[in-house]
């Protein structure tokens, strides 16, 4: 499966309206929540989500260009932060890497903003209370003006510079793959109490998280970029849910690898019926063009991969490949009455 996306995923990068919408350069990771039935020790309760039953959490990375890259099936905990790291290193190769991740509060910690930093990564988590959030400063007797009193925390680069090479150990132990993100975080915290390495490691983080949230604060694209991509992400939920409909949308695997098997053809399901959606909404965009009709990039952008109205979801499957002789299924005539009707 995660070879086929791969191939997905390439494909969408070529789609003329996907590179609209974005250079697959930017992607956000978020989770899809999932009750799960049966007795299972890869389900825990979280009222919030599941009610009085216990569930799962579908944690998914998507570019900017609508199209899922990988994902993972955790417990149904409130935070994420411990396996969005995860996510992100466990990408198929050969597809492109994204420099800038998007993630909701749920995701977030020192500690991660400064792991991603050290793997080469830009992190961008949607912080809760902006007004409320420390900024950080390496100089004490520093000036900063008007923002002198909100920079109330103090860096220890004398820290972070004594753990720095065994910082620069874990790094490279956890994109290669020899431990997981999950576990360094858990290793380099103890009863939630951060150890001296994950001390030097969040301090390291808040440097970039205190220019994060200034940039937040200033810089209007940046906040937009940050928001169109988390809408993007719910919508492909949206879809998700809908596509999701059997057994009540519910998982009902007990072991861990039935599941990800489950969400990973949810998964592929998704990036063909946005690639579909593409390549169909570009050929339309191009006839109108060759009709004379004033398209306009900025308005094609806003077009959403995630329309399902022509799916059917409901009936019989064919996997046979009509033969269209190369070429493509041809245009609805918008004028044409509905099959419905």
């Amino acid at each position: 499966m995660a070879a086929a996306n791969t191939v997905l995923v390439n494909a969408q990068a070529e789609v003329a309206l996907a590179q609209l919408w974005g250079g697959g350069c930017v992607a956000s990771v978020d989770g899809m929540r999932f009750v799960v039935p049966v007795r299972s020790i890869h389900a825990r309760p979280n009222r919030k989500y599941f009610g009085p039953k216990r569930g799962s959490t579908w944690l998914n990375m998507l570019n900017d260009q609508a199209a899922g890259l990988n994902a993972m099936v955790v417990s149904g905990t409130p935070r994420d932060s411990l396996n969005a790291i995860d996510v992100i290193l466990r990408q198929p190769e050969g597809s492109k890497v994204p420099d800038d991740i998007i993630s909701d509060a749920g995701s977030y910690s020192d500690i991660v903003f400064g792991l991603l930093h050290l793997l080469g990564r830009k992190y961008r988590p949607q912080l809760k209370h902006l007004p409320d959030q420390r900024l950080w400063r390496i100089d004490p007797a520093a000036d900063y003006g008007p923002l002198d009193k909100a920079a109330r925390g103090r860096i220890d680069i004398e820290k972070v510079c004594s753990h720095w090479e065994d910082m620069c150990r874990v790094a490279v132990s956890m994109n290669r793959g020899e431990v997981s993100a999950h576990e360094v975080t858990r290793m380099i915290s103890r009863d939630g109490n951060p150890t001296h390495l994950g001390q030097a490691i969040a301090h390291y983080g808040r440097i970039f998280k205190t220019l994060h949230i200034l940039r937040l604060a200033d810089d209007e694209p940046y906040r937009r970029e940050a928001k169109a991509q988390a809408n993007l992400q719910e919508g492909r939920h949206d879809l998700g849910r809908t596509v999701f409909h059997g057994r009540k949308g519910e998982l009902v695997r007990a072991y861990l690898d039935g599941m990800e098997d489950q969400l990973s053809a949810l998964g592929l399901v998704l990036n063909i019926i946005v690639l579909w959606n593409s390549v169909y909404l570009s050929r339309a965009l191009d006839e109108l063009r060759a009709q004379g009709y004033p398209v306009r990039d900025e308005d094609a952008a806003r077009l959403s991969p995630f329309v399902r109205r022509h799916i059917r979801l409901d009936g019989h499957y064919s996997f046979l490949l009509p033969d269209l002789g190369g070429a493509h299924r041809p245009l609805r005539d918008p004028d044409a009455p509905d099959d419905d009707d």
